[in-house]
C-alpha cells in the first residue's frame, strides 16, 4: 500500500500563486507515476496533471497549461503542484493520485488516492 497525504490548499484571490504538496509513504518503489486531479462541486474529478517518477515526463490537461507545474523531489517522495494564475474556475479538492502504470491520465490508471485538499479562489 501506498499513503498520500495533501497540504497546501487555501482560499486565495484571483491572479494568486499557491503550491500543493502531496507526501508519499509505504510501498513508493512500486510506484511508476504520480497525479494531481481536481474536483469541483456537482462536476467528476478531473484530471490537472501527472508526472512519471523517474524520468521526470510531465502531461498537463489544456486548462492549466502554462499556469500549473508540476514537480517531485524523490528524496522526499513529495510530489508538488504549483499553481499560478489563479482563477475562480480552479476551484475545487484537489486530490494527490499514484499509480503503478507508466501512463495515465484517467482516474482509473491511478491506484492509490489522497484524501484532498481544498483550493477556493475568489473573484
Amino acid at each position: 500500500q501506498v499513503q498520500l497525504v495533501e497540504s497546501g490548499g487555501g482560499l486565495v484571490q484571483a491572479g494568486d500563486s499557491l503550491r500543493l504538496s502531496c507526501a508519499a509513504s509505504g510501498r513508493t518503489f512500486s510506484v511508476y507515476g504520480m497525479g494531481w486531479f481536481r474536483q469541483a462541486p456537482g462536476k467528476e474529478r478531473m484530471f490537472v496533471a501527472g508526472i512519471s517518477w523517474i524520468g521526470g515526463t510531465t502531461s498537463y490537461a489544456d486548462s492549466v497549461k502554462g499556469r500549473f507545474s508540476i514537480s517531485r523531489d524523490n528524496a522526499k517522495n513529495t510530489l508538488y503542484l504549483q499553481m499560478n494564475s489563479l482563477k475562480p474556475e480552479d476551484t475545487a479538492l484537489y486530490y494527490c493520485a499514484a499509480r503503478r502504470r507508466n501512463s495515465g491520465r484517467s482516474q482509473d490508471d491511478y491506484d492509490y488516492w489522497g484524501q484532498g485538499t481544498q483550493v477556493t479562489v475568489s473573484s
